[in-house]
């Protein structure tokens, strides 16, 4: 039986993913397990951020044929909507050089010529979703400015986990996929827009989580 381990940062994004059902395991990082579709699911609720998103796919990531991602996100330009990740990488991630920020691919060296920064999922089954490059930081983006630099990356969203599952389930040597769903568009208005729009956009996600997984 396929083993998936499937990570969502928020406790509601885990929730809106085959909602009501598993079982629940209070461990420092709350799981809930379940068997669906001759798959065997664990649900991760990783927490904030790359440490917290890397740290979940490290601990449970090592025995699963997969590593997958659920939840929200901001666009940067992109329309309402889920979205494939098909390319994730770390905005945060580089060289401090004078006047300029030189951008990696996160875990090489960040000295010399700079090749692609993004890391590449696996192909698409066929979802009929938009395609997506997501930008990933431990930052909430909420500035118009700092939204136009990371759109000159080739991003039309950002969040703050994807990229970093992306780098550890590369170093696992697992396939990965991520579905995100916009909640705001990383502007002033962010913070109201995420809370207004969390349980919807995560449950837009879940679907299409719930989609993939039929279809695996």
């Amino acid at each position: 039986m396929p083993n998936l381990l499937i990570l969502a940062a928020l406790p509601e994004e885990a929730d809106a993913l085959f909602p009501g059902t598993g079982t629940p395991e209070l461990t420092p990082i709350p799981l809930r397990r379940l068997t669906v579709h001759n798959h065997s699911l664990t649900i991760a609720t990783c927490g904030l951020g790359k440490v917290n998103a890397a740290l979940a796919a490290g601990l449970y990531g090592a025995d699963v044929d997969r590593i997958l991602m659920t939840g929200t996100c901001g666009a940067l330009g992109a329309a309402p909507g889920a979205y494939w990740i098909a390319e994730a990488l770390q905005h945060d991630y580089g060289a401090v050089h004078p006047g300029t920020f030189r951008r990696y691919r996160a875990g090489d060296w960040p000295m010399g010529e700079a090749g692609e920064a993004h890391f590449t999922a696996m192909p698409d089954p066929g979802l009929g979703l938009p395609h997506a490059r997501i930008a990933s930081g431990d930052s909430f983006v909420a500035c118009p400015t700092a939204a136009a630099d990371l759109q000159s990356l080739g991003a039309t969203l950002v969040d703050m986990e994807v990229g970093a599952v992306a780098q550890a389930a590369v170093r696992l040597g697992k396939p990965w996929a991520a579905i995100k769903a916009v909640t705001d568009e990383a502007n002033d208005a962010s913070g109201g827009d995420f809370q207004a729009n969390l349980i919807r956009a995560a449950r837009q996600a879940g679907q299409a989580v719930e989609r993939l997984v039929a279809m695996l």
